[in-house]
């Protein structure tokens, strides 16, 4: 018992560590267990004295990892998507498996082996490729579409991987007996599956949520999850294949959301685990003794999966450089190899020097997928001509629509919030260009008459030609925070004073954009809170008039460009008192004194009054500075007592 739980501690405390640094420096997790492997590992410290444990332990971390990938199973989406993931990603899996073991034949290595290497290198990393299509507003892309249908196809091929290459170690002639029997008792778990189990699943489960117990439910799912691994194995098969079916017999009900959300936990402290024991293996000794061999081994598994998948896309009709993209971002290795390699460790189907330069290769390779795919956009305008007129036709288009606009709103992001926004726009006469990556919506916007076209925001390019130098204001409308930042870049580049209306989930990343030199940034769990708190106030009885000045007033707390409103004639006395915060629109005429001095040179402040705008030639600039200078015409929007406002209004117009 003491040594299972220092075993533990080891493993928790050396992985809190180095996953925090590599978090912190934007790197994959994945690659921070297994630098612990390899450091407590046998091969250097000689820390864990338990191996067989640790990895009996881990080996709960594929079963939590292939149940995931079993409820990502979705049979709707794979038919949706089938010319993709079953025959671009076939042709990517099965091309590098081939062409891997034709190369290691040629280099003298055995069928085996050679087979198993091109397994092992054949897939790319979902958890990277995912994130970083999410992170870069790609996933509507052409490239972004293939990229996902492949890594789709991957996870379903290990599936069979798992079963083939420990068959593989048998003597020869009963390798074809061993593979028939694993492949009728797949045959037949699975149709158990699909044709008995879903039934049974939905009923047992609606069963168990009746109770209403989360503790009930999780044990339930564990229940599910394990017993079906256990009867895998108990059949013969691998613990893996067991998880996979039950994540598939859970997918089809409702209850797949939850149950996703409840294994997480479990499913990344355990894959963590599996990780470190991979990197058990390394030993950098051996590794640092073969140096060459493994920075050649990672060139040609980045050349070999660049060559197949680029192939294969331009085989499927891409164009040359929707089929580079997709080359650069699927030429990587993935997690799905070190599972591979799991399973084969102790059957001897790789010479040990071999396993160190593969999992060398592994990481290695993992660590510049997101340098890959960083300069893919530079590689492709480098090296593929036509990809220029592309780019061109592209921005023609997006010219095409905002070059009759002036003082127009740019809008980033044409989902739901984009096109409320654009609904907003057109019943108050304002016009706006979006932005879109998603073709099918573009389309189907464009022919109802919206003014969307397609263009990626977050380049440079696009929003010129989107028309951002005459625009009166940017809206991004979606939630991907690091995109956003690179559009508020480019449109400080462009345009430094034009104001920045951006999105956010939540506080950190209102705090991110904000500092970035985002004019109001709106949060998504604020403003739900405040319109469910109104809503609530309203129902009990709570006059309207009194929610509408509560909402106002904790917005004029919040947003910096709803802190005071106009007065009217026809506002009821019992809404404005003497001390209350209020707009007022001074006009500067000429021969005014503030004519040629800046916002600063007025001193404002003293009078306990601050500007909120300036509207220049029917173009209003939310977040005027002091640096700001103050021209004849101009419209200057104050905000302060209604006493001060009228020493700053004498003070714009005689001076004093």
């Amino acid at each position: 018992m003491v040594n299972t739980l220092e075993l533990v501690l080891l493993l928790l405390a050396a992985s809190v560590c180095v996953v925090a640094v590599f978090r912190s420096v934007n790197l994959p997790p994945v690659l921070g267990y297994l630098l612990v492997g390899a450091v407590i590992g046998p091969h250097a410290l000689d820390l864990m004295k338990d191996e067989s444990s640790a990895r009996h332990l881990a080996e709960f971390g594929v079963v939590f990892l292939m149940f995931s990938i079993g409820l990502e199973f979705s049979l709707p989406r794979l038919y949706a998507m089938k010319r993709i993931v079953f025959g671009l990603g076939s042709v990517q899996v099965v091309g590098t498996i081939i062409l891997a073991t034709v190369i290691g034949l040629a280099l003298g290595w055995g069928t085996v082996e050679s087979f198993t290497l091109g397994a092992i290198v054949a897939t790319s990393s979902t958890a990277i490729l995912s994130k970083l299509l999410a992170d870069r507003l790609e996933l509507e892309s052409k490239h972004g579409q293939e990229t996902i249908g492949v890594l789709l196809f991957q996870d379903i091929a290990v599936v069979p991987l798992l079963i083939l290459l420990p068959a593989l170690s048998e003597p020869a002639e009963a390798l074809m007996t061993t593979l028939s029997i694993a492949a009728l008792k797949a045959a037949v778990m699975l149709a158990l599956v699909l044709f008995f189990g879903q039934r049974l699943m939905r009923a047992w489960f609606t069963l168990v949520a009746k109770r209403r117990s989360g503790e009930l439910f999780m044990l339930n799912v564990l229940l599910i999850t394990l017993g079906l691994a256990w009867l895998s194995e108990l059949a013969g098969l691998s613990l893996a294949l067991g998880a996979f079916l039950a994540g598939m017999l859970i997918s089809e009900t409702e209850y797949r959301y939850q149950v996703e959300e409840d294994i997480k936990p479990f499913r990344d402290v355990l894959l963590g685990l599996f990780f470190v024991t991979v990197g058990m293996f390394l030993d950098v000794g051996e590794i640092a003794g073969n140096l060459p061999a493994v920075i050649g081994m990672v060139l040609v598994l980045l050349v070999l999966k660049f060559a197949v998948a680029a192939g294969a896309s331009r085989l499927f009709g891409s164009t040359p450089g929707t089929a580079m993209r997709t080359g650069l971002w699927l030429c990587a290795g993935g997690e799905f190899g070190f599972v591979l390699i799991s399973q084969i460790a102790d059957r001897s189907m790789l010479s040990p020097v071999l396993m160190q330069v593969t999992v060398a290769a592994l990481v290695l390779s993992m660590l510049l997928a997101p340098l890959i795919v960083q300069v893919s956009d530079k590689l492709v305008m480098r090296f593929v001509a036509s990809e220029w007129l592309l780019r061109s036709m592209e921005l023609t288009r997006v010219a095409a629509q905002s070059m009759n606009t002036q003082g127009h709103i740019v809008i980033c992001g044409y989902g739901r919030s984009g096109q409320h926004l654009a609904r907003f726009l057109e019943q108050e006469e304002v016009g706006y260009v979006a932005l879109d990556l998603d073709p099918e919506r573009v389309r189907e916007a464009a022919a109802a008459g919206d003014t969307v076209v397609y263009g990626d925001a977050a380049r440079k390019e696009t929003l010129q030609a989107a028309g951002v130098s005459r625009a009166s204001a940017l809206v991004i409308s979606f939630s991907g925070v690091d995109a956003a930042l690179r559009v508020i870049h480019h449109v400080h580049a462009i345009r430094p004073d034009l104001p920045v209306i951006a999105r956010a989930t939540d506080e950190a990343e209102m705090a991110k954009l904000s500092e970035a030199g985002a004019a109001e940034v709106v949060t998504e769990a604020f403003e739900g809170s405040i319109m469910l708190a109104s809503h609530a106030l309203a129902l009990i009885g709570v006059p309207i008039n009194r929610v509408v000045r509560r909402i106002r007033s904790i917005r004029s707390e919040r947003y910096a460009l709803m802190r005071g409103v106009f007065h009217g004639a026809s506002d009821a006395p019992e809404d404005f008192d003497n001390t209350q915060l209020r707009l007022h629109s001074v006009t500067v005429p000429n021969g005014a004194r503030a004519v040629g001095q800046t916002i600063g040179e007025m001193d404002f402040p003293l009078l306990n009054v601050s500007v909120s705008a300036v509207r220049r030639r029917n173009i209003r600039g939310l977040s005027p500075g002091p640096e700001t200078q103050i021209l004849a015409g101009d419209v200057i929007v104050l905000l302060g007592e209604p006493a001060s406002l009228q020493l700053a209004e004498k003070r714009l117009l005689q001076g004093g």
